[in-house]
């Protein structure tokens, strides 16, 4: 398989990245093509310096960078050979199988939506997070940011999406889909919330298990958790603060809130678009860039983007 990765973006790239794609190569034993998207002459000279050499690593060079202040859809047409916009257009040629980048997220959401495009069926595309839980285990919320304002057919779809996540790439076999709320019982929240439980309810492929509160997130009530992009970017932020107040506290080493670090997830992946795209935090460290390798690495293995495809194209309640 070929992975192919923004050297370029995050906070501490192009260093990280490097350092990133020697971990992976170092710890993980897979056979896959690295496709390093970046200045050549700067990634050759750090590479030397790593001492970091591959038959398995590939620069790829792209002389422009788009900044994180920068309009996205300008920038990325504007800036053809930045490495963003060289990696869509190498995932959107075949050249590669999935792409990842720790830099501008609008302009990464704006090259899935159009350059690798919704697939059929997906009304809108979902970015996810991993829950950790209390007794070891991890649920997934989405969407967490991509769609402030949704529709009751969106948050049914997410439903469907997160669960294929779950199977697939959390190897959850039979995942319990929740609707977050402000109660339990049917009836409850606002509109939006009210006009999506029936929906749910009817979706004979998911295993909906109702609402659930605040206080579920972290119990193994559900496995996925469904709401609007408003609230789970909240919740999102919220749950990083949990990992930052362990810290300061000397927890950070705890077996359940050591999970909260970003790190350990590596990035956060586009669901609902025709080819693995992954979106790593602005302040991605080594390990995080491994571990976006290695979600990246996965979701080719298990041909999560081909089955979700066949799953919304197969008819549902």
């Amino acid at each position: 398989m070929n992975i192919g990765i923004d050297m370029m973006g995050g906070d501490f790239a192009p260093l990280a990245a490097v350092k990133g794609l020697q971990q992976f190569l170092q710890d993980t034993g897979v056979n896959a093509q690295l496709y390093a998207i970046g200045d050549e002459k700067t990634l050759s000279a750090l590479l030397a310096e790593e001492g970091l050499s591959s038959p398995f690593l590939h620069v790829v060079h792209a002389p422009d960078t788009i900044g994180y202040h920068e309009h996205p859809t300008k920038a990325l047409k504007e800036k053809p050979q930045s490495s963003i916009a060289v990696g869509f257009q190498l995932l959107a040629q075949n050249k590669i199988d999935a792409f990842i980048s720790a830099g501008n997220t609008g302009a990464m959401l704006v090259g899935a939506m159009f350059s690798i495009k919704p697939s059929p069926g997906v009304l809108r595309p979902s970015i996810a997070t991993i829950m950790p839980k209390l007794k070891g285990g991890t649920g997934v919320l989405l969407d967490v940011g991509l769609n402030a304002d949704c529709k009751p057919e969106h948050l049914e779809q997410f439903a469907r999406l997160g669960s294929l996540y779950a199977q697939h790439i959390l190897g959850i076999d039979q995942p319990k889909v929740g609707l977050v709320n402000v109660g339990e019982e049917e009836g409850k929240g606002n509109i939006l919330a009210q006009a999506t439980y029936p929906l749910l309810k009817a979706q004979t492929a998911l295993q909906f298990v109702g609402n659930i509160e605040g206080r579920d997130f972290f119990a193994d009530k559900a496995d996925v958790m469904v709401c609007d992009g408003f609230t789970g970017n909240i919740v999102l932020k919220m749950a990083e603060s949990v990992y930052d107040a362990a810290v300061q506290r000397g927890q950070a080493e705890d077996d359940f809130f050591g999970r909260f670090h970003y790190e350990n997830y590596g990035g956060t992946p586009v669901l609902g678009v025709n080819k693995p795209v992954i979106i790593g935090h602005g302040i991605s460290s080594a390990k995080a860039f491994s571990n976006m390798v290695s979600l990246a690495v996965k979701m080719v293995e298990t041909q999560f983007c081909e089955n979700l495809a066949k799953a919304f194209a197969a008819p549902t309640a």
